[in-house]
């Protein structure tokens, strides 16, 4: 059985074969990016994020990203996403009291979920201002965006996004007044596509998947917003796509990376790339990584972004339990660390904690307790 069929005590028990001493330990973590869901078969709640965010590292503060979870079972569909919204408050308010109780009993704090990325669909355009503000008011404070995946590809053999998006989305005029709004707002507008589709033409076939249709286009018509590029731009390893370390396909997610990083207005976030559909292939395997061993496998990807972004727009992020399936919590921030172990002090709290406490506006996050 692959890890990522496997229930959640099997997967404890295939992580737990590789154990290692925390490197920096009290360097203060922001993870940027996590889920929490309830599925049959699947869990991912207060309990096990806590399980990990306090597994050594200092993990201080989180942020939500949108994954369909808890979503209302009735009323209007624009607006049962709401519900999502409601589910991680609780969740994030359960977390500011957990950290309030453990600093007054003297221990330290387990994190807290600080910030909430939400879904509404930036097609209605207009439509979605009081949609916005209903999200805010559930939100409590913490919410700073929405997700809108736009993940799509032609092979069958590549899953598009939940979300079902249409091949030209980022070109729609209704979805590009829809991120021009979050900009009005000051939400940000996080991004979750494929390689082929940050800003041409990248595809194992050559084919031309169109400049206009990219990221980097919707960056330079909505100047005005921040975008938050998930994943290192989502390389894909399977299906056409396999053969994706090698030079040609390396180099077409590499332009499609540089034609974004040249839009002042997006940030990426490092990690997210051992899922499955990034062909890496530890979730087959009988022992996971060591932190040293999965640094070596990402670091094309994660040096080249720091070069295009720079230490000011980039940040590291978890993705879990998503990336759970391949390595674990402990040993994924170790390998974090080693890559930016040659960086100084001020670049490497940056690029773990401080650029994503600036680009949710953290600082500014809900009470700390209810």
């Amino acid at each position: 059985m692959t890890a990522s069929r496997m229930t959640s005590p099997e997967l404890a028990d295939w992580l737990s074969q590789v154990e290692e001493d925390i490197l920096d330990p009290s360097m203060p973590i922001c993870d940027p990016h996590h889920h929490n869901w309830e599925r049959p078969g699947s869990r991912y709640l207060l309990d096990d994020l806590h399980a990990d965010t306090s597994s050594g590292h200092r993990v201080v503060s989180t942020v939500f990203v949108e994954c369909m979870a808890g979503y209302r079972e009735s009323g209007p569909e624009e607006e049962r996403s709401l519900g999502e919204t409601e589910m991680v408050a609780e969740l994030a308010r359960r977390s500011s009291r957990r950290a309030a109780e453990a600093l007054e009993a003297g221990r330290s704090p387990a994190a807290v979920i600080a910030g909430i990325v939400g879904f509404v669909d930036l097609t209605l355009g207009d439509e979605i201002r009081p949609l916005l503000a209903e999200h805010a008011r559930l939100g409590e404070g913490r919410f700073r965006g929405i997700r809108h995946a736009a993940g799509w590809d032609a092979s069958p053999e590549v899953a598009n996004s939940h979300t079902n998006p249409p091949r030209d989305l980022y070109a729609l005029p209704s979805f590009r007044r829809g991120v021009d709004i979050l900009g009005e707002l000051d939400l940000v507008c996080e991004t979750w596509q494929y390689h082929t589709q940050l800003g041409g033409r990248h595809d194992a076939d050559r084919r031309e998947l169109g400049a206009d249709l990219g990221l980097a286009a919707l960056a330079r018509a909505c100047p005005g917003t921040t975008f938050v590029l998930d994943h290192c731009g989502g390389p894909i390893g399977i299906g056409p796509y396999a053969a994706h370390r090698t030079t040609t396909e390396f180099d077409g997610w590499r332009r499609g990376v540089d034609a974004v990083a040249a839009c002042p207005n997006v940030v990426v976030k490092l990690g997210g790339i051992t899922m499955p559909r990034n062909g890496f292939d530890f979730h087959r395997r009988t022992r996971p990584p060591g932190s040293e061993e999965y640094a070596a496998a990402i670091e094309p990807w994660i040096r080249h972004c720091l070069e295009a972004f720079g230490a000011e727009r980039a940040m590291f992020e978890s993705n879990f339990p998503v990336d759970k399936v391949s390595v674990s919590y402990p040993v994924l921030w170790n390998a974090f660390k080693r890559l930016v172990a040659q960086e100084d002090e001020t670049t490497r709290r940056a690029l773990l904690h401080d650029n994503a406490v600036r680009v949710y506006r953290l600082d500014a996050a809900g009470p700390a307790t209810p």
